[in-house]
């Protein structure tokens, strides 16, 4: 054989393990092509390995999930009607009011919605808090959500949830290349984990992956996911979960942004529901002071439904009074916003927290900003009727390139060919937060690979220090430590994340792993579990 074709045979070998990739990038990059065979041996030992420890998880998250209801009377799945959400089961109109929920934050990743102890503390919470919608910004596709999807359902709850993580997700830096089949499969696989459940309100396709005037050319990426999970939905006949877009509250491209994921002839391409994230209320201001009034003029002809995805400026003395609660329920805009969502639950470093969670993780503490905010919740009401909604404005007009503040393209790239398969024979065994895509941009069918993308990533791997790659693999060798090792991976890609763009100057806080890039950590895990298990 030759040796493009030892190459597509190696990788229809392990594909369904995820680790193809990096045989292939060590073979074009590090090493001659006679010298392979023992590194492949290696190669697929760990790669046999990995694949048993994730068939095991993933047959036992399947078959629960597959047995778990998706019809449960109290959270009927939400639809929309021109720009709002209404209750499949009355016909209301259903604004949302809840909080941002990702205890531990990006430093200390943890999947909340997999873990019972962590559900039976905060659910209780919530509902006394009075809200029926929490957004999750990370989890690990490869664990079983059943449990706490059925205690937030019985609680009334529904979720908002990204589908990204530290390690899959679309890279400001190199948009085009993080955009790739290992990307979408991972995509591919949350949507696989959640479909199931009626009060799974919506995915966001990204987090302000534009977060400042030059960083606009990633939305053509994040649209084509877009596109590329609503057709998912619909070729592995799910119900038609709401798809979104989170955006920075930018102001030289807010509009521009709302424009351009609403706009077009595919109505796949065009998301489902727009997220803004704005701070702009700051303690005891007024609708018009803080800029609501202009905001909902801005986006009074938008087609879709409008939500605050964050809010709850801490930039006042003492703690929040949450006063834009009144405003945020009324006639006013309610005709344009359909609710939002406090940022945050839990208190980290930032000092955006509803309440502390104690040092051994069994309780909280609730923080005055909890009271005040339980107290606007309760004493202000959803407005009247249909709200005044409109469900006949038009699809916006697609923004024109403007070289500095808008450079996002018209025509989106095509689905990559590897992708396909998943249409047909579903995401396969999910990977969970421990394999990072972003530069994963070999293509089979390409012998002109680029190299300066493989060089980089080679380069920036080997900056991570041997001691974090052997506990990486220490701690997965066994399926019996599979939750701690993911843990473990997660808590060790968020440690090695940077920044991969300057932060909004309205947005100046640490926000979900969705903005964070991750060095890959996969190539040498790889490596140094072939050497354990040889």
């Amino acid at each position: 054989m030759q040796p493009r074709e030892i190459y597509k045979e190696r990788r229809r070998v392990v594909d369904t393990s995820g680790c193809y990739w990096h045989l292939v990038k060590l073979a074009k990059v590090t090493i001659k092509i006679e010298s392979i065979d023992m590194l492949w041996k290696k190669l697929l030992g760990g790669c046999a390995l990995l694949s048993a420890v994730l068939a095991q998880d993933s047959s036992v998250s399947n078959s629960t999930s597959s047995s778990s209801s998706s019809g449960n009377g109290s959270t009927p799945a939400i639809t929309i009607s021109g720009n709002a959400f209404f209750s499949s089961a009355t016909n209301e109109r259903f604004f949302i009011r809840g909080v941002d929920y990702q205890p531990g934050g990006s430093s200390n990743l943890t999947d909340p919605l997999a873990d019972i102890d962590i559900c039976k503390r905060d659910i209780p919470v919530f509902k006394d808090l009075g809200i029926n919608t929490i957004r999750v910004y990370t989890v690990d596709n490869s664990m079983d959500h059943t449990e706490c999807m059925q205690m937030l359902s019985d609680a009334g709850i529904y979720l908002i949830l990204d589908v990204n993580t530290p390690g899959a997700s679309i890279s400001r830096l190199n948009s085009a290349c993080s955009y790739n089949a290992d990307y979408l499969q991972s995509v591919f696989a949350t949507i696989d984990a959640f479909a199931g459940y009626d009060n799974v309100l919506g995915f966001f396709a990204g987090n302000e992956d534009i977060n400042s005037e030059n960083t606009t050319e990633t939305a053509t990426y994040v649209k084509a996911t877009v596109r590329d999970m609503k057709k998912y939905l619909k070729a592995r006949d799910y119900r038609q979960i709401p798809v979104g877009y989170s955006a920075a509250d930018i102001e030289a491209n807010r509009v521009l942004a709302a424009q351009y994921f609403n706009c077009g002839d595919d109505a796949d391409a065009r998301i489902d529901m727009f997220g803004v994230n704005d701070y702009s209320w700051c303690g005891h201001s007024s609708y018009s002071v803080s800029g609501y009034s202009t905001k909902v003029n801005l986006y009074q002809d938008y087609s879709i439904p409008i939500f605050l995805s964050e809010f709850g400026c801490n930039k006042v003395p003492g703690s929040r009074p949450f006063t834009e609660i009144e405003a945020l329920y009324s006639d006013a805009m309610s005709t344009v916003f359909s609710g939002g969502l406090v940022y945050e639950y839990s208190n980290e470093t930032n000092n955006y927290g509803l309440v502390q969670i104690s040092n051994d993780g069994t309780s909280v503490t609730k923080l005055d900003d909890y009271t005040n905010l339980k107290n606007e919740y309760a004493s202000v009401p959803n407005p009247q009727g249909d709200g005044g909604y409109s469900k006949d404005k038009e699809v916006s007009k697609c923004p024109s390139y403007i070289k500095g503040t808008w450079e996002a393209n018209n025509t989106l790239p095509d689905m990559p060919a590897a992708a396909s398969s998943y249409f047909t024979d579903g995401a396969g065994d999910p990977l969970g937060t421990i394999i990072s895509t972003q530069d994963m941009c070999y293509d089979d069918d390409d012998d002109d690979d680029d190299n300066n993308n493989s060089s980089s990533s080679i380069a920036s791997s080997s900056t991570l220090s041997s001691s974090s790659v052997a506990s990486s693999s220490s701690k997965i060798t066994t399926s019996a430590n599979r939750t701690s090792s993911i843990r473990s991976s997660s808590t060790t890609l968020g440690s090695k994340q940077i920044s991969s763009a300057s932060s909004s100057t309205k947005t100046s806080k640490s926000k979900g792993s969705g903005n964070m890039i991750a060095i890959p950590l996969i190539f040498q895990w790889m490596s140094e579990m072939g050497n354990v298990i040889l």
